[in-house]
């Protein structure tokens, strides 16, 4: 039997095997978990990082801050400034005075410091915690565009301005608060905030503000007129001057809010209820030169930069705006818009307004309003633009309006891309479109030409159904104009600028288009450049060639001369593409007129329901500013480009002309395009002048006579008898056969016999001086073409004469025997017949 002890040893080292192995199985548990672990916790560490470094890539410096706000330097102490293109005129400063705005401390160590009331009314209203948070507060994360601190307005503000709002730009603003507050102190934080924030008017620092609206130094401020502040800060449009009693209202809320916050005690808070503060008159301006361009520059600038950084101060704005010009065509247009109105003149002539022609007679408006933009197509500069004149006062509207036909070139354009040419005919006749022109006349049979350039709609609306909307639309949009809906004089001035440019587009792309630019560039105080605008971008928008159509016809001054007359006032001295433009209620025109060196866009406008506005009323101010501007550079015009043909034609069919054609014009095509076709429209008849019918076979010679007459569809008909235009007969003379010549006549077949298939003609060609004969049919009672179908030179007594073929014809024909004789002398027989 087994050793009891040995079996005791065995039993006793199992136990202990397993016991090793569950342990080592937990300990590998154990080193697993542990390796899992710390591989997620370095990824979490390597995200948090990457997130990080992303988060802070390209932060902004803390000591930004300083630069802009410490005196005696800080950029932002000097307002932000507008100046015309030389830089020389000032046009806008963004401050209540021209001076640097003025910095006062916050500590009372200084002897010139804010009032505590003042920043204890200010952190009331912007920041109740301000002194217990660590300059950021994780609340409003989801809304990217709350800034709950007044360090993060800060930051916001100034430093995070160019990027747009996001939850990363959120934690960006908070960070950055936070280093701020840790680097300069909560105290520092304040002051800056105090001496920079916008208390309405373009006060910015509360020095700035106490000066506008109460006339004394921030530092002489009452609890009452510190709260007043305070309120205004939030809500700067609510101030003293522009909403008195919404600022004073404010003003007492804020005095209960410090109050609730133990900031004040009741007694102070009680008698600063009582104080009606005296608030200062707003000072008188003289009037701000260039308004209406400055708020076109400002909207530009918006695509850069947010208005708000702008206005803060701190920034030169160098414009496109030429001063001296502005000033002229500003004069000139006050001018015209007192002779419109027939009332006094402004004091003060102006060279400008001697190149003014007379208004048409008749015209007075009373009430009216009136602007102009010149530019520089060149570039895409606008070199001047005069806003809305209202009883001949410069407003600073430049708003959009209805673009009536000013925009029909775009029309035609479509209909030049696809073979219409300046020569296409169109007929302007009653019951074509449902429209009528805005001269109330139907021009019948027109070019393209003269449609274009004497705004007739009629042909412009067919041009249209017949391209399509879509299509024109296109076009447009390619010449950043949106179809249908109302534009800008910017967009229509940068349309035209174009075909001035043949073909090319100049100017800056703002908000993803190019558009014509009225910002040279943006520096800031220390001339750090911000924005350069000097250099233009071309973009092609279309052929050179089609653009020389367009102007080849807009350019045309005999071609306005159907609608304005001879002598003109557009007529200027010098090559210039015109466009007019009217609208349905014919309340306001438009004159859109172009050079190779300048673009002139005028519109006046009825503020008198009723009102007739037609385009030789803006035509007058476009002719003089186009002559004063233009009044030192060379008359140029524009050369042929490669890819154009210039061809006779007749007028007004466009075809090739014939010797019937009255009228031979030379006009320009597309190569490719040019007409192969010879005119239709002139066609000359054979007339019994006796009895004014047509001409047949039969009628006696001696009174047949030769008539060219317009060709007019039926559809015309009744507008050319309106306009007493003559229509060719439809009606023949009355048929009356000759006596039979028994030594030339035609047996067979019969007259007015019907014929098909092959036709034997008998009959008899005789005579003692006979010579030869021939036999001819010919289409139509009076054929104007005849076939020789047979020819002969020995005699026929009553025989066939000819085998005439009449397969595949169909109609009415003539016959025709000829027979001559030895002293040349030719006799003739005809009958008619029909064939079917």
């Amino acid at each position: 039997m087994p050793n009891t002890l040995a079996i005791l040893r065995t039993r006793r080292e199992r136990r202990l095997g397993k016991k090793q192995r569950r342990a080592d199985k937990t300990q590998n548990t154990f080193v697993a978990t542990g390796m899992v672990f710390s591989i997620l916790l370095g990824i979490l560490i390597l995200s948090t990082a990457l997130f990080y470094a992303n988060l802070t890539r390209n932060l902004p410096s803390a000591e930004t801050l300083a630069q802009l706000l410490s005196p005696p330097n800080g950029l932002l102490l000097q307002p932000t400034r507008i100046y015309d293109r030389t830089a020389q005129h000032l046009l806008f400063t963004f401050a209540p005075t021209e001076s640097p705005r003025r910095y006062i401390p916050l500590t009372e160590s200084n002897p010139q410091h804010l009032p505590p009331v003042l920043a204890q009314a200010i952190v009331a209203v912007a920041d109740p915690t301000f002194w217990n948070h660590p300059g950021y507060n994780l609340s409003s994360l989801d809304n990217p565009n709350a800034h709950p601190t007044i360090a993060q307005k800060l930051v916001a503000d100034l430093m995070l301005y160019t990027e747009a709002p996001s939850l990363e730009r959120a934690l960006r603003e908070r960070l950055l608060a936070a280093q701020i507050t840790a680097q300069f102190g909560r105290t520092q934080i304040l002051e800056w905030y105090i001496n920079s924030v916008h208390f309405g008017r373009y006060a910015f620092g509360a020095e700035a503000a106490a000066q506008l609206y109460f006339k004394k130094s921030a530092s002489e401020l009452t609890l009452a007129e510190s709260a007043i502040l305070a309120g205004v800060s939030d809500s700067p449009s609510l101030n003293p001057l522009d909403a008195p009693l919404a600022a004073l209202q404010r003003g007492r809320d804020v005095i209960n809010r410090m109050k609730e916050l133990g900031v004040i005690d009741s007694q102070n808070a009680d008698l600063a209820l009582l104080e009606n503060p005296a608030i200062t008159p707003a000072p008188q301006t003289p009037p701000q030169p260039a308004s209406a361009f400055i708020n076109v520059a400002l909207a530009q600038l918006d695509s850069k930069f947010t208005r708000a950084r702008i206005e803060r101060g701190g920034v030169n704005v160098i414009t496109t705006l030429d001063y001296n010009l502005y000033q002229q065509a500003a004069c000139a247009t006050e001018i015209y818009a007192a002779r419109l109105a027939e009332i006094p003149e402004p004091e003060g002539q102006c060279e400008a307004a001697r190149y003014l022609p007379s208004l048409p007679p008749g015209v007075k408006l009373p009430s009216s309003s009136s602007s102009a933009l010149i530019m520089d197509p060149a570039t895409g500069q606008v070199l001047a633009i005069i806003g809305e004149t209202l009883s001949a006062q410069e407003t600073p509207l430049v708003t959009a309006h209805k673009p009536g036909s000013s925009l029909d070139a775009f029309i035609y354009l479509t209909g030049f891309t696809r073979g219409l040419s300046p020569a296409s005919l169109m007929w302007d006749i009653p019951g074509s479109v449902d429209i009528e022109n805005y001269d109330g006349v139907y021009h019948g049979p027109v070019r393209l030409r003269f449609a274009m350039a004497n705004d007739y709609r009629i042909p412009a609306e067919q041009v249209l159904a017949q391209m399509g909307v879509e299509s024109v639309s296109k076009i447009a949009s390619s010449f950043g104009l949106k179809w249908g809906e109302p534009i800008t004089m910017l967009d229509a001035a940068g349309a035209y600028g174009v075909f001035s440019q043949q073909g090319v587009y100049y100017g800056q792309e703002i908000n993803g288009q190019i558009k014509p630019t009225t910002v040279l560039r943006v520096e800031s105080i220390d001339h750090t450049l911000w924005l350069d605008w000097s250099l233009s971008y071309a973009q092609p928008v279309t052929t050179s060639a089609l653009s020389y159509l367009v102007t080849n016809v807009l350019s045309d001054e005999s071609a306005h001369w159907a609608s304005l007359g001879k002598p003109n006032v557009l007529d200027i001295g010098r090559p210039a593409g015109i466009k007019f433009g009217q609208t349905d209620e014919r309340g306001e025109a438009w004159l859109i007129g172009y050079t190779p060196s300048f673009v002139v866009l005028t519109r006046t406008a009825s503020l008198q329901e009723g009102d007739l506005v037609q385009p030789r009323v803006p035509a007058v101010l476009w002719s003089g500013l186009m002559q004063y501007v233009s009044r030192n550079t060379p008359p140029d015009g524009w050369i042929q480009p490669a890819g154009v043909t210039t061809i006779n034609v007749c007028d007004p069919s466009g075809l090739l002309p014939t010797k019937e054609c009255a009228h031979i014009v030379s006009e320009v095509f597309i190569n490719g395009n040019e007409p192969v076709q010879r005119d239709n429209i002139y066609r000359a008849f054979e007339i019994n002048r006796e009895t004014g019918y047509l001409a047949t076979v039969f009628t006696p010679p001696q009174l047949v006579e030769e008539r060219v007459y317009l060709v007019i569809p039926p559809e015309a008909r009744a507008w050319a008898q309106s306009a007493g235009i003559a229509i060719p007969p439809e009606n023949y003379d009355a048929i009356q056969p000759p006596l039979k010549n028994p030594q030339v006549n035609i047996s067979a077949p019969q007259m007015f016999s019907e014929l098909s298939e092959k036709v034997s003609i008998i009959g008899t060609a005789s005579g003692n001086d006979f010579v030869s004969y021939r036999v001819m049919v010919g289409q139509g009672l009076n054929p104007e073409k005849w076939i020789n179908i047979a020819e002969a030179e020995t005699a026929i007594e009553n025989g066939i004469l000819a085998e005439w073929d009449t397969k595949g014809l169909s109609g009415l024909y003539a016959i025709q025997l000829q027979v001559v004789r030895a002293d040349s002398r030719v006799d003739i027989a005809i009958i008619q017949v029909a064939v079917k």
